[in-house]
């Protein structure tokens, strides 16, 4: 059941674009054009693709160009907030060797697309744990593009995919990741359809947002801006043929969560010297599954990666920070460990990897940065087969997102940094303490999860 990228392509015929729009931001005291420098936070995502997340939701009471025009104006009130979105990336050439990289407020829009799938159904979408990955690429706009490609081409860091189904829409948002990382992600998406649904939510203080959009967080030593060691910013560009793969998403009721971490913190007491988070529990669980999956050599090394969000953790990025605010954490063990020592002992193994978060080492690496930029890049991740990484997070609000006419069904991601080993964690559709995990490993390694009866008692399916 795996599928490649020529496969994805193929499934694209059955969306078909209707139409395309740019969305401006709605007018009104909107603050004047503006450059937003970014950070090497923000610049060592430029080599990698959009974020692409979206939602299935019921059908509406009205489809077609009413559905379609009434998005396209709560987006533009969303953007009014928000309208660094509708801006452009911009390559200055500094006739040095370097180039800077700038976001520039211009306010040419956002991109919104009008598609149709009549021919594929919600329960097609999300009606077992596998996912049909070829056709849920295709709800997503600019399917491919990198960071970079948007600076050269000035294509939009933001763009939305509306697809009507046989019986339902998928919302698909594209969001260049240079520009933002999950939390900005989400944030406009609650936006957006706290908007549509009739809810207040561009009647804020613009001022005081135009402040959190524009500060960017820089060490006190960092240029600004800070230029890039290439003559062409197509330099930075190195694109990847992700290895054929099977996608499948699995649902951990919120009774799974807490008895997965009572479980863990029992096997560690009198050890552990902090209390084990159920999102450590639960991947630890998927960790130990998975190295039972690859069926790998117990004296293996593997890894598991995990982002870890600044803002609060770090003085001088608030909490409602507008720029990219991740950092790497690195768990490791021989799969005899992980599979041998127990589910405590591999929760634990994730929970000192974050507990290790050193806000020096931190500034140290972001100042070396300046001095030479190492950008991400998902070919270099992939690491034979025994490391898994995990973006995303259970708490941003995923299920709230309701544009009027029903809470979302499903949540579902495009094609963005899809390898061996990424597994992305999602806030459950009970809420309340249950989570989803979007898990990407090789077809014969899935086969033999999907029949792993410790790690499938866990989950509920639907």
């Amino acid at each position: 059941m795996g599928m490649n990228m020529e496969e994805a392509g193929g499934a694209a015929g059955t969306v078909r674009t209707v139409s395309r729009r740019l969305v401006r931001p709605s007018i009104g005291d909107a603050p004047p054009p503006e450059d937003i420098h970014l950070t090497p936070w923000d610049l060592r995502l430029i080599s990698v693709d959009y974020i692409q997340k979206g939602l299935l939701l019921p059908a509406p009471p009205a489809g077609g160009d009413r559905l379609v025009g009434t998005l396209a104006s709560s987006l533009a009130r969303a953007l009014r907030r928000y309208y660094h979105l509708a801006g452009r990336l911009a390559v200055e050439e500094r006739g040095d060797g370097a180039v800077n990289v700038r976001l520039r407020c211009t306010g040419e829009g956002a991109e919104l697309v009008h598609a149709t799938a009549h021919g594929v159904a919600v329960a097609d979408i999300a009606g077992s744990v596998y996912t049909p990955s070829s056709v849920v690429w295709a709800l997503f706009p600019l399917n491919g593009v990198l960071g970079a490609d948007a600076a050269v081409d000035s294509l939009p860091v933001l763009s939305a995919q509306v697809t009507e189904l046989a019986d339902g829409v998928f919302v698909g948002v594209s969001l260049n990741h240079s520009v933002g990382d999950g939390f900005v992600f989400w944030e406009l998406f609650n936006t957006w359809s706290e908007i549509n649904r009739g809810g207040g939510g561009a009647i804020r203080d613009l001022s005081e947002i135009s402040a959190r959009v524009h500060r960017r967080w820089f060490t006190d030593a960092s240029p600004v801006p800070i230029p890039l060691p290439f003559s062409k910013l197509q330099h930075v560009v190195r694109r990847f043929d992700p290895p054929i793969m099977q996608e499948c998403f699995f649902t951990f009721s919120a009774a799974s969560v807490k008895e997965l971490k009572a479980r863990a913190n029992d096997e560690m007491a009198g050890t552990a010297t902090a209390t084990i988070s159920s999102l450590q529990a639960l991947l630890a669980h998927l960790w130990r599954a998975v190295s039972r999956a690859r069926r790998l050599p117990p004296g293996q090394e593997t890894s598991y990666t995990l982002a870890v969000g600044c803002r609060g953790r770090v003085s001088g990025i608030p909490p409602g920070y507008m720029g990219n605010a991740l950092v790497p954490a690195k768990a490791s063990g021989t799969v005899g460990e992980v599979l041998g020592k127990g589910l405590g002992w591999t929760a634990w193994q994730l929970n000192r990897a974050v507990a290790s978060f050193d806000e020096e080492a931190m500034r140290e690496w972001l100042e070396s940065w300046t001095r030479e930029p190492q950008f991400r890049y998902f070919g270099s991740l992939m690491s034979g087969g025994a490391a898994l990484i995990t973006g995303s997070s259970p708490w941003f609000d995923v299920f709230g997102n309701d544009f009027g006419w029903g809470k979302p069904a499903a949540v579902r991601s495009g094609r963005e940094g899809k390898m061996d080993g990424k597994a992305t964690v999602y806030q459950g559709p009970e809420r309340g303490g249950s989570m989803s995990l979007e898990v990407c490993i090789s077809p014969d390694a899935m086969e033999r999860l999907v029949a792993d009866e410790e790690f499938m008692d866990a989950v509920r399916h639907g």
